[in-house]
C-alpha cells in the first residue's frame, strides 16, 4: 500500500482505523508503561560496529530451530484477540507467516481456534502458547488439541501468576466486541466453559491463572508431551539456569510486551546475562520492542537465535489483513538484510557480540583516551583498547 515503508508507518495507519478499545488493548503496557518504553528506547543505546571488506555478495538469513528451517531469524509472537484487528484474525496472520516461511505462535487467548488456524495455515511450522491453568485438565486438553493439529512446539508463559494492571483497559472497561469469543475455551473440549461466551470466556481465562505455579509444574507438563517446550517470560540468569535444570528445550526472553511487571528490564537489556549463563546449552529466543531490522540484528548479536515480533504483525493485520502482515515481514527482512550487508555479515552465524556495544563504551573510551593522552601512556592505551575488544 502507498506510503507504507516502515513498521511505524503501519502502526500510524492502524491507529487511525482501529476502534479505540482495540487499539488501546494492543498498544498499552502495565502501570506507568516504563518497561513498554524501555523495550524501544534500549535499542537506541546500542551501537553497531560494522566490519568492512568482508564479501557480503551472497547473503543468507536462513536459520534452523527445533528441526525446522526458517527463511530468517524473525518470527511472530503470540498476541490475543486478533479478530479485533481483522475479520480473519489469527488465520490470516498464520498464513502470512507460512507464506514467508517464518514461525507463527498462536495465543491460547485467540479468537480463532487451534483447529481453525491449523486448517487455514497447514503448510508452516506453528507453535502454541499456553498457560498452566488452575484447572489442569484444561491445560492437558489444549496440549492434546495442539499436538493433534500439528503444532510443532509448546510455548509456556511463566510470567503471569496474574495479569498486570493495564490502565487503558481499566478505563475503557475492555470487553471483547460482540460476536468475538475466546475460541479455544469454547465447546465440549474445554471443561467448565460450555455456558460462557464473549467477555465471560475472557474472564474465565484470567481467573484460571494459577499463582501457585512452581518449576515442578514444568516437569509435570513435560511428561504430557513430546513436543519441544519453551518457557516464555524469563528475564534473569537465575531463572534461566533453573529452566535448564528442568529440561526445557528453549528459553524465551520476554517481559510480555511491557504488559506485566512495570519497571522490569527491557528484554534487550536482560538478554546478555541469560545468553552468558545458558546460551551454549539452550536455544534462546527473545521478543520486545523490535520495530526495525537493525533491532533484530542487535538482538542476534547479543545471542538470540530467533527474534519475535507481536505488535508489528497486528498493525499489518489491521491495515491489510494477510497481505499487510506479509509486507511487515518483508520490511523487517529487507532491513535486516541491509544491516547485515553494511555490518559485514554474510550469514546469521556471522553476526557476533563483537558487532554491538552499548553507547557507554564510546563514552568510556573517550574519557579514558583523554586520561591516557601523551606519549608516555601510549602502551597503557594500547593495552586498555585491546581489553575493551
Amino acid at each position: 500500500m502507498s506510503g507504507l515503508i516502515t513498521v511505524q508507518d503501519y502502526e500510524d495507519r492502524a491507529s487511525t482505523s482501529l476502534p479505540r478499545e482495540a487499539l488501546d488493548y494492543y498498544r498499552s503496557g502495565a502501570d506507568d508503561e516504563q518497561t513498554l518504553q524501555l523495550n524501544r528506547a534500549s535499542y537506541d543505546r546500542l551501537r553497531i560496529r560494522p566490519r568492512v571488506l568482508c564479501n557480503v555478495s551472497n547473503r543468507n538469513m536462513k536459520v534452523k530451530l527445533f528441526g525446522d528451517e526458517f527463511s530468517m531469524p524473525i518470527g511472530i509472537s503470540p498476541t490475543a484477540f486478533q479478530k479485533m484487528a481483522h475479520p480473519e484474525g489469527e488465520v490470516a496472520n498464520a498464513r502470512a507467516a507460512a507464506s514467508r516461511k517464518v514461525p507463527f505462535t498462536l495465543s491460547t487467548l485467540s479468537n480463532s481456534s487451534i483447529e481453525e488456524v491449523a486448517g487455514g495455515a497447514s503448510k508452516s511450522p506453528k507453535w502454541f502458547q499456553l498457560y498452566i491453568y488452575k484447572e489442569r485438565k484444561l491445560t492437558e486438553q489444549l496440549i492434546r488439541r495442539a499436538t493433534k493439529a500439528g503444532f510443532k512446539a509448546l510455548v509456556i508463559t511463566v510470567d503471569s501468576p496474574k495479569f498486570g494492571k493495564r490502565r487503558a483497559d481499566i478505563r475503557n472497561r475492555f470487553t471483547l466486541p460482540p460476536g468475538l469469543t475466546v475460541a479455544n475455551f469454547e465447546g465440549e473440549q474445554a471443561t467448565g466453559v460450555q455456558s460462557q461466551s464473549g467477555s465471560g470466556l475472557n474472564q474465565y481465562g484470567e481467573e484460571q491463572l494459577d499463582p501457585s505455579l512452581v518449576w515442578d509444574d514444568i516437569k509435570w507438563l513435560k511428561k504430557l508431551t513430546k513436543l519441544p517446550v519453551i518457557v516464555k517470560g524469563v528475564l534473569t540468569k537465575e531463572d534461566a539456569e533453573i529452566a535448564v535444570k528442568n529440561g526445557v528445550d528453549g528459553i524465551w526472553v520476554s517481559n510480555h510486551g511491557g504488559r506485566q511487571l512495570d519497571s522490569a528490564p527491557a528484554t534487550i537489556e536482560a538478554l546478555p546475562e541469560i545468553v552468558a549463563a545458558v546460551g551454549n546449552r539452550m536455544t534462546v529466543i527473545m521478543d520486545g520492542g523490535v520495530r526495525e531490522g537493525k533491532d533484530a540484528f542487535k538482538a542476534l548479536a547479543l545471542g538470540a537465535k530467533m527474534v519475535m515480533v507481536g505488535r508489528p504483525a497486528l498493525w499489518g493485520l489491521a491495515v491489510n489483513g494477510q497481505q499487510g502482515v506479509e509486507h511487515v515481514l518483508d520490511i523487517l527482512k529487507d532491513e535486516l538484510d541491509t544491516t547485515m550487508a553494511l555490518a559485514g555479515c554474510q550469514t546469521v552465524a556471522d553476526i557476533s557480540q563483537e558487532h554491538v556495544v552499548h553507547e557507554a563504551f564510546y563514552t568510556a573510551l573517550s574519557l579514558h583516551t583523554q586520561q591516557l593522552s601523551g606519549a608516555s601512556n601510549r602502551e597503557k592505551r594500547r593495552t586498555w583498547f585491546s581489553g575493551m575488544f
